[in-house]
């Protein structure tokens, strides 16, 4: 049992390291700023096959903004779930199936996430196309950089930030209530699914600041995830959402004092 336990451990922490070492390295090279809100057609050699190929450069982008944003999901998500999948994988032990049942349950989690990123992304794309349309928009762009800081900081004192949070604090709970074994593949998945839905809702909020402060930053990164695994796994976790909360409101009042000043 034990073997077991720190094999899965090993192989998970294997996992997220991977994702944060591929970051990195993507980060650190010559390539590095195809990782934040610019225009991957802008890849040497990408844009001359977009206008040979119609749909090309929908297609290229859409596929390149999934890897990377599946890459941030794998190292700052997933360590944030460790004990949902932990917990699954020592009520399923006694199944031959357990690794595609774990496979699956780590797959729906993803897919929520996957889910949220396609919105957020659209929604960023749709800002980003308004800004090069309003000369006033991209003067005064540290409006919305201010506004999805403000954001962040007031949903930290929502009731459906802590409920959401309460879900995601419970894992032996969470899954003896959505998790049944008639089904096990399809439940497994759903599972993931259903929790990954509840971890969007207590996360998604501090998530939107990579937008506001650059996708590709993996010190950003590092730091929000440390973040919200501490808010869904530490004892103390609950303590830090106020604090956190009115530091997110004042740095964006400090955004607004700052570019008020220029102006």
């Amino acid at each position: 049992m034990r073997v077991r336990s720190r094999l899965f451990t090993s192989l998970f922490v294997a996992l997220t390291a991977s994702a944060w070492i591929a970051l990195w390295s993507w980060d650190a090279g010559p390539y590095a700023r195809y990782l934040h809100h610019v225009s991957w057609t802008e890849l040497p050699g990408v844009a001359a096959m977009c206008r040979a190929v119609p749909g090309a450069g929908i297609t290229l982008a859409a596929s390149l903004h999934s890897v990377a944003w599946l890459l941030m999901i794998a190292a700052m998500m997933l360590p944030t779930a460790f004990p949902l999948f932990d917990t699954f994988r020592r009520m399923t032990l006694s199944r031959a199936s357990r690794r595609a049942l774990i496979a699956l349950l780590i797959a729906g989690y993803a897919t929520a996430w996957s889910a949220f990123g396609l919105v957020a992304h659209a929604f960023d794309a749709a800002l980003h196309r308004l800004a090069e349309q309003s000369p006033t928009l991209v003067a005064d762009g540290w409006l919305i950089g201010a506004a999805t800081v403000a954001l962040a900081g007031l949903y930290q004192f929502s009731s459906l930030k802590h409920r959401c949070l309460d879900k995601c604090r419970s894992p032996l709970m969470f899954v003896t209530e959505h998790w049944h074994g008639r089904s096990p593949r399809r439940e497994s998945f759903l599972l993931g699914v259903r929790h990954g839905v509840f971890c969007v809702g207590c996360c998604w909020a501090l998530m939107l600041l990579m937008f506001a402060i650059g996708s590709g930053s993996v010190g950003w990164m590092l730091a929000l995830g440390a973040i919200m695994a501490a808010e869904k796994n530490m004892r103390w976790g609950r303590a830090i959402g106020k604090p956190l909360g009115v530091a997110l409101i004042a740095w964006s009042a400090w955004i607004v004092v700052q570019n008020a000043r220029v102006a």
